[in-house]
């Protein structure tokens, strides 16, 4: 509770401390409102037009949902098959690294022209960011298997998918949540890409038409709204963990 008390306080005093130094660049740089508006206006805007914050906020929301699961799932098999068919991970694996290297956000109009303008396109952008580091990560963890549990286990008869049952992946299970965690602020990140590029709804939609018309109250509580929203999926997956990685020892 000491520990809870103290995270919430020292939480509290940095968005506090934020929040003065943002009125203070208004108020000593002079900066009109329509470039950085103040506080207040931002609340005001929560306040007047929470109705329609909140219905664009749930259509992003489903979107990063989709796209968090989809890419989760693909980079969790990923991983699992180049771990359980070596030789083919080795020609499979170079791909992948070379896919990601390669800028999403370029393929990002790619995207809305194959899937349209609903949300089939910002889930698959959400996939493509979410996969990488879910299916790095997991991989790294089966490849990295503690030396003396294999031979144990080779010792014991344990053959090769048995092993990889067994105890490479319990054990790899810490790695595969690293790789949620880093991947799960990036999901916001995904879908609001593509509603930038074209959309008929969600946050980033929101914040284009904003923009265009110079209300950056607007903007600046969608941008709000969706950093809420990267917080949270980062906290439900920090609670998931623990019930996914009992077995194995994260430190």
């Amino acid at each position: 509770m000491k520990r809870t008390l103290s995270a919430t306080l020292t939480f509290c005093a940095i968005v506090s401390g934020l929040l003065v130094l943002w009125q203070a660049i208004i108020v000593f740089g002079e900066l009109p409102r329509y470039i950085l508006p103040p506080p207040l206006a931002v609340l005001a805007k929560f306040q007047t037009a929470h109705a329609m914050l909140l219905e664009e906020a749930l259509v992003t929301l489903r979107e990063i949902l989709a796209g968090f699961a989809m890419g989760a799932v693909f980079g969790a098999a990923a991983a699992i098959f180049i771990a359980a068919f070596p030789r083919i991970g080795r020609f499979i694996w170079p791909v992948l690294v070379v896919l990601q290297s390669f800028p999403v956000f370029v393929i990002a109009p790619m995207l809305v022209l194959w899937f349209g303008f609903g949300i089939a396109s910002k889930v698959v952008m959400t996939t493509i960011i979410v996969f990488f580091p879910v299916a790095s990560s997991f991989a790294d963890g089966l490849r990295r298997t503690d030396p003396e549990i294999v031979a144990a286990a080779l010792l014991d008869g344990a053959g090769h998918f048995e092993m990889l049952r067994h105890i490479r992946l319990p054990l790899a299970m810490p790695h595969l949540f690293s790789g949620l965690r880093i991947a799960a602020p990036l999901a916001p990140l995904g879908a609001v890409v593509g509603e930038w590029v074209g959309s008929a709804g969600g946050l980033g939609f929101l914040m284009v038409q904003a923009n265009a018309r110079m209300q950056s109250e607007t903007v600046f509580a969608a941008m709000l709204i969706l950093a809420l929203e990267a917080v949270l999926f980062r906290k439900a997956v920090d609670l998931a963990a623990p019930f996914f990685t009992r077995w194995s020892h994260e430190d």
